[in-house]
């Protein structure tokens, strides 16, 4: 069974801020759990209160972006979905590597709460943003503003 395929709406503040706030709201909610059960070490940024809020914005801003640029793909709901899974999967890394490097007293209990954190996100932005900005129906194209001619 084919996809079907969706156009973007015209952008709109609404959509971008409602992912932003689903966004932050999914981090902090993931972060309280986290902190409750580990305990960090109050050294290791990542798990402060500050930290995930500005990464959180700032990266799902650079999604949001990312996204509208889409809009000219043929399949632009498809092809987010598919480069927004690598993306999240290239996230783990850092994570891995502030649990084998230990740094900042963080090991994997803490890296797996940030991985989670990253999916919270991930989920958020490659399925409300699309239903937030999509249309099943392609554009009107405007008719011209004078009549068409072979010469």
């Amino acid at each position: 069974m084919e996809e079907p395929t969706y156009d973007l709406a015209s952008p709109r503040v609404l959509w971008g801020a409602a992912t932003l706030t689903s966004a932050v709201v999914a981090v902090l909610a993931v972060r309280a759990v986290a902190v409750r059960i580990l305990h960090p070490d109050p050294a290791f940024t990542p798990l402060s209160l500050g930290s995930p809020i500005v990464a959180t914005i700032v990266c799902t801003m650079m999604a949001m972006y990312v996204f509208v640029g889409m809009a000219s793909h043929p399949n632009p709901v498809r092809t987010w979905r598919r480069a927004s899974a690598v993306v999240v999967i290239l996230s783990f890394a850092p994570c891995m590597w502030l649990a084998s490097s230990h740094l900042m007293g963080g090991g994997w209990p803490e890296a797996l709460a940030l991985m989670t954190m990253h999916l919270a996100v991930w989920a958020i932005c490659a399925t409300v943003l699309p239903w937030l900005a999509i249309t099943k129906y392609p554009r009107q194209a405007r008719p011209p503003d004078r009549p068409l001619s072979i010469l």
